[in-house]
């Protein structure tokens, strides 16, 4: 059986960070894997969690399993972080899932089991795993530009223009905030004209929300999401805690999906069912944490603090890069680094400079030239503007 097993192609970033440990300077930087880091290279757990835990470690008194959906709680306080209460409750279906990418599968696995046929239409470029897995699942899929490679902004007007070709039924993969791998962000007004072309040609929104709290804010990177919530009888939202609770490895998101009341229980049902299929029950540590964060003031103040302090850190980053690039070239043409959002930001390097700045400078990025904002430091900034020029960017 095993003999007909195909190679299947690596994973790039994964590649990457393999070549990285291997490189033996001293003085190489990664901005390539998708995780934040405080100045020192180090993933921090977060002090809300670490208090947490030790709250929990205290009061746990089993690990029998939570229920298929997970615990409402947990549901019931991350849907309320991601719509702040502009949904009914009896509108919202939510399962939890382990991690942002478990939503995201078990959002397309609902698609293919309501509508077989519906087009999936995902952002050109977008995160490669949306394809990944769409592609495996058999789904059809068609790409809509999104990114302007000349001014690294949205390229809005490309965007609508494809999209008017969605049909009634068709699904419209969207990024929350801070889009990754690009960092370009729609604004307000443009999500208004997403939301009403979607309800002019009966399509179906799904929101992939991956990085809440790290653009401009918990609430003002919600917007574009609550705003189409609110416009959209259907409505699918895949929610991840990985980032902004910094919990990566504990696997916790949410599948949110909105619906007439009178179809929430078949909803509800059916997310259910899917979860038993793929995983029986989700994991539970994360989203405990999570839950005891969101509904405990004391706690839910230092995590939205020290959130704000990750989110100001990144954007400090973010200008003093653009600003440091703008003294040493004479040149503005990088001031859109400054206008990105979240931890990336495509740089519009071609494979041949990234090639070039990871073997002449020891600086490691995607080979698409997104680069994390959040590997970086005081110290490397510099580092980076100077070898971003010299390789001819």
């Amino acid at each position: 059986m095993f003999g007909n097993l195909k190679p299947q192609p690596a994973d790039k970033i994964l590649q990457l960070i393999g070549q990285f440990r291997a490189d033996p300077r001293s003085d190489k930087i990664d901005l390539g894997v998708g995780v934040y880091k405080d100045a020192t290279g180090l993933t921090p757990v977060m002090r809300a969690v670490k208090t947490a835990e030790r709250q929990l470690w205290e009061t746990e008194r089993t690990k029998a399993y939570t229920g298929l959906a997970g615990e409402p709680e947990y549901n019931a306080a991350l849907a309320d972080l991601v719509l702040g209460g502009t949904v009914a409750a009896d509108r919202i279906s939510s399962v939890a899932t382990p991690g942002g990418t478990g939503a995201c599968r078990q959002a397309f696995e609902l698609i293919r089991m309501a509508s077989p046929e519906a087009t999936v239409w995902v952002s050109d470029p977008t995160w490669p795993n949306h394809l990944s897995i769409l592609n495996y699942l058999g789904m059809k899929m068609r790409p809509y530009r999104y990114f302007d490679g000349e001014s690294r902004g949205v390229d809005f007007t490309a965007m609508m223009a494809d999209l008017a070709g969605v049909k009634a039924g068709d699904v419209v993969l969207l990024h929350g905030c801070c889009h990754n791998p690009t960092g370009a962000n729609l604004t307000l007004p443009e999500w208004q004209a997403v939301a009403d072309h979607l309800e002019r040609t009966g399509a179906v929104p799904m929101i992939d929300i991956a990085y809440q709290g790290f653009g401009d804010g918990l609430d003002a990177d919600a917007e574009g999401v609550r705003l189409v919530a609110g416009r959209l009888p259907e409505v699918l939202i895949a929610a991840s805690c990985s980032k902004n609770f910094g919990i990566y490895r504990e696997r916790t998101g949410a599948l949110i999906a909105l619906s007439d009341p009178a179809r929430r229980e078949v909803t509800q049902g059916s997310l259910a069912f899917l979860n038993r299929q793929n995983f029986s029950f989700p994991p539970d540590h994360g989203a405990r944490l999570v839950t005891m964060i969101l509904t405990d003031p004391a706690l839910r103040a230092d995590w939205q603090a020290e959130l704000e302090e990750v989110r100001l850190g990144m954007l400090a980053l973010r200008e003093g890069l653009a600003r440091e690039l703008r003294d040493l070239s004479g040149s503005d043409r990088f001031g859109f680094i400054a206008q990105h959002r979240g931890m990336f930001s495509r740089l519009g390097a071609t494979p041949e400079q990234v090639e070039r700045l990871k073997t002449e400078h020891g600086i490691y990025m995607v080979g698409d030239s997104r680069l994390n904002i959040a590997g970086l430091n005081a110290r490397t900034v510099p580092i980076l503007a100077r070898a971003i020029l010299a390789v001819g960017v």
